[in-house]
């Protein structure tokens, strides 16, 4: 660009840096949330417990939960409910821990 005066110069402007996400859900694969609940709570037959849902209770697979979810608004904020539970079980446990 040229100035008044003819000169070329530089335009330096601020650009903004995208503020990332504070929502623990975003970026997250439905999948590798339902791995990690199952994996949290030592299988099916507990998170059956926590969540009284036919896929988690009757021969489960993370393959058929994944089908159900999808299709299931209502299954699916469950299990992303309980994901933000687990999520802040597990920082009160390190805060425990750091004391």
């Amino acid at each position: 660009m040229r100035g008044i005066n003819g000169d070329f110069f530089l335009n330096f402007t601020k650009k903004r840096m995208p503020q990332p996400s504070k929502d623990p859900l975003h970026g997250k694969r439905l999948d590798t949330i339902l791995e990690e609940l199952v994996e949290y709570y030592n299988g099916f037959e507990k998170l059956g417990e926590q969540i009284n849902i036919k896929c988690f209770t009757d021969n489960p697979s993370i393959s058929s939960s994944l089908k159900f979810l999808r299709k299931t608004d209502w299954a699916r904020a469950k299990v992303e409910s309980l994901y933000l539970y687990v999520l802040r079980q597990k920082k009160r446990d390190e805060a425990k821990g750091e004391n």
